[in-house]
């Protein structure tokens, strides 16, 4: 009897089906360490225990992709160990600051199944949670995958397909508590716009870019413990190449947009997310943001914006996200849809 563990195919997932993930994870240092090595980020708040007591949170958390990293690759070798491609996110929500120290724990809904037209293989939508050591939820999230079948001739479950809202409504978004920006130092921060100062429908070109390498994509995947092959071996794949993992994009488009939002300090939301291209070494990575929505916050000096921050192949000065046949521009590797924190 084998003990190797081949994943899961499509034919292996069921509706309703919960998986409990293994291997728990503490967050450290060393991760909040090797992410500012990876990724161009210099956020003031996740960086500064002192600038982040002056908001009053007690400790400076580690950035949300981080948390959100750590806690999906506990799902990956039950949900997308053998797929083609994570192919999008909705409905995530952070809902506590994750801090050093804390043990992420996740779980997986099977929420949606549908065969591909090709037949060899389907689209698995799963409902994800991750709690901290005290069994409180820090993060939930929706994600789909396109995962290989094991036997094409297996029959096809019934389609479902989750309905899914379109954004998380501002009037749900979760403010950690304590936070307050009355006393903000923007200079501390590195830039003097606020809240008001960005209007919907702007864009912002984030101007700095940054060429992906193969030892850093492997290095921030196996960080988070994502042993999807396909990231990894270069027998996985047809075209023979590593696939850049998705959240190295999200984690770079993030701290490229530093640059013109330096002030948008936490993530409230993932409202929506598509990887719309594969991103492979010796890519060079942009990013641009466009301000879809603002709402004001219960909490003393916070505001917030809902932004669409677009990671590029090269740049678009031009800022275009889909051409005129409706389709996604050349080039765009990342859209994703979210809410941030930023002082009005």
């Amino acid at each position: 009897m084998t003990k190797t563990n081949p994943g899961n195919f499509f034919e292996d997932f069921t509706l309703g089906q919960v998986i409990e993930h293994a291997t728990p994870r503490t967050v450290t240092d060393g991760d909040r360490a090797v992410y500012g090595a990876i990724y161009p980020t210099r956020f003031a708040l996740p960086s500064s225990a002192e600038f982040a007591k002056a908001c009053g949170l007690p400790q400076a958390p580690v950035e949300e992709p981080i948390g959100f990293h750590i806690a999906f690759g506990k799902t990956v070798p039950d949900v997308s160990l053998n797929a083609v491609a994570n192919l999008g996110y909705a409905e995530c929500r952070f809902r506590r600051p994750v801090l050093t120290g804390d043990t992420l724990s996740t779980s997986s809904e099977v929420i949606g199944l549908k065969q591909n037209s090709n037949g060899k293989t389907g689209v698995v939508y799963v409902r994800s949670t991750a709690t901290n050591q005290h069994g409180d939820v820090a993060i939930d999230w929706v994600r789909w995958v396109m995962v290989h079948k094991r036997d094409a001739d297996a029959p096809a479950p019934d389609p479902v397909v989750p309905e899914l809202a379109a954004s998380v409504a501002a009037e749900d978004l979760i403010v950690p508590d304590g936070l307050d920006f009355t006393g903000y130092d923007f200079v501390a921060a590195g830039e003097p716009y606020r809240w008001g100062d960005y209007e919907v429908g702007e864009k912002i070109d984030h101007v700095d870019g940054v060429t992906l390498s193969e030892a850093e994509h492997m290095m921030a995947t196996r960080l988070w413990q994502n042993t999807a092959k396909v990231h990894f071996n270069t027998e996985a794949r047809p075209d023979g190449k590593r696939l850049v993992y998705g959240g190295h994009i999200i984690s770079m488009a993030r701290a490229l947009s530093f640059n013109g939002l330096a002030n948008a300090q936490l993530i409230a939301a993932v409202n929506a997310g598509a990887h719309t291209a594969p991103a492979f070494a010796g890519d060079t990575v942009y990013a641009w943001s466009e301000v879809l929505d603002k709402a004001e916050t219960a909490a003393p000096g916070v505001g917030a914006l809902r932004l669409r921050l677009v990671a590029t192949k090269g740049r678009d000065e031009s800022m275009t996200l889909r051409g005129e046949d409706g389709k996604y521009a050349a080039g765009v590797l990342l859209d994703l849809d979210i809410w941030v924190l930023i002082p009005v």
